[in-house]
């Protein structure tokens, strides 16, 4: 908690964690409207679908520019503009007047998301350079937190009765705070590196991390997206507890992500990741279990697992020697964001094919080569 502690009362590590937390407020606060948008305009699944998947293409589209123009802007200044073109598109897809408006909106709310999410990554890698503090992971945490904001937000849709104006409320509140921590971190730019030319040997260590993200953050869409039913056909637990698999992934998330910097201090980022892999390896085998009670601690355990291993993965990516900070978390977010759209469709697949416990027992076997990839790691590690 030492890394909470830190942020709680600091403001120049408050600053960047509030830009964590409002990615996801602003996010969530879109998501809990989308039935209320696709009503409006009267599109079905499929157009939804397509749709939402413009919000990810705008994600992808920016991954390979975006370290260049924050080297050029500035991390600090980078994260500002991200901030602000963050809180004007996301106001957009909510007062869509047609589907073609919609999917543009989305394809710039997406746009926008992706630069922030690599601006504010590195930013908080350079900080961590330069003050030689870890919070990382705690502000993976209030991305987390991010997004309890905007579930609880949700209570005040028949109050407000407008997702429009919502929305504003959430942008303008969102914004004024950023507004005012954005001094803390305004100025700052990433430290110079020495650069190297392309190898195999700088290229492979960015490309086991890339893997790694690809793999868990492909599992937690798999858990976001398929818990459910998993619980409801596989384990047959009652219709109350449907959403307690995934409960319990996202408070058991939120938990480790505040823990994981001070233990990450004492053991090392790749012993925390072999250590998170190793946890996710038990949840999935209590997951398999098929047993309700069994299954709940599992994906709690699998959510714990997951929390600290993302958060080091930005880390160790941001000091690759020879990689600029930005392009090694540009690559890190790029792949990782690749597993967590690509994995939930190939279980599905899967699932439909051999039955959705097979897909899990695939998630496992993930979760074990991640644990096996630490072993690669340490060794680059102990030269």
């Amino acid at each position: 908690m030492k890394s909470l502690r830190l942020i709680l009362t600091h403001p120049r590590y408050f600053a960047p964690a509030w830009v964590f937390a409002s990615l996801n407020i602003w996010f969530g606060t879109w998501a809990i409207y989308i039935p209320t948008v696709q009503a409006r305009l009267g599109i079905d699944k499929a157009k939804l679908g397509l749709a939402i998947f413009f919000l990810s293409l705008g994600v992808f589209t920016v991954f390979p520019v975006a370290s260049r123009i924050i080297n050029r802007l500035g991390v600090g200044r980078a994260t500002w503009l991200g901030v602000l073109a963050c809180s004007l598109f996301a106001f957009f897809p909510l007062i869509a007047p047609n589907y073609y408006a919609l999917v543009a909106s989305l394809f710039f709310f997406g746009l926008s998301n992706g630069f922030t999410d690599i601006a504010m990554n590195t930013l908080v890698t350079e900080i961590e350079k330069e003050d030689r503090q870890n919070f990382m992971s705690a502000a993976h945490g209030f991305f987390s937190l991010g997004g309890v904001l905007a579930g609880l937000g949700s209570f005040l849709i028949p109050l407000i009765g407008s997702p429009a104006i919502h929305m504003t409320g959430v942008i303008l509140g969102v914004l004024v705070v950023n507004a005012l921590l954005r001094k803390h971190y305004y100025h700052l730019i990433a430290a110079p590196v020495e650069k190297e030319g392309f190898s195999l040997k700088l290229f492979r260590p960015l490309l086991i991390l890339g893997i790694i993200s690809f793999v868990v953050m492909g599992g937690e869409g798999a858990v976001v997206d398929w818990s459910g039913l998993y619980l409801k056909e596989v384990v047959g637990s009652p219709e109350f507890l449907w959403g307690s698999g995934f409960l319990a992934f996202s408070v058991t998330m939120t938990l480790g992500r505040f823990l994981g910097d001070g233990i990450s201090a004492r053991i090392g980022s790749v012993r925390i990741v072999a250590a998170g892999s190793f946890i996710a390896v038990l949840g999935y085998l209590s997951v398999l279990w098929a047993h309700p009670v069994a299954a709940i601690a599992g994906f709690a355990l699998v959510g714990l697992g997951f929390s600290v291993i993302i958060p080091e993965l930005f880390r160790i990516g941001g000091n690759v020697r020879g990689v600029e900070s930005s392009k090694g978390v540009a690559f890190i977010a790029g792949t990782g964001y690749t597993g967590f759209l690509a994995a939930p469709p190939v279980l599905g697949y899967l699932a439909e094919a051999f039955g959705l416990r097979i897909s899990f027992w695939v998630l496992l076997a993930c979760a074990a080569l991640v644990l096996l990839a630490t072993g690669v790691l340490k060794k680059r590690e102990s030269r």
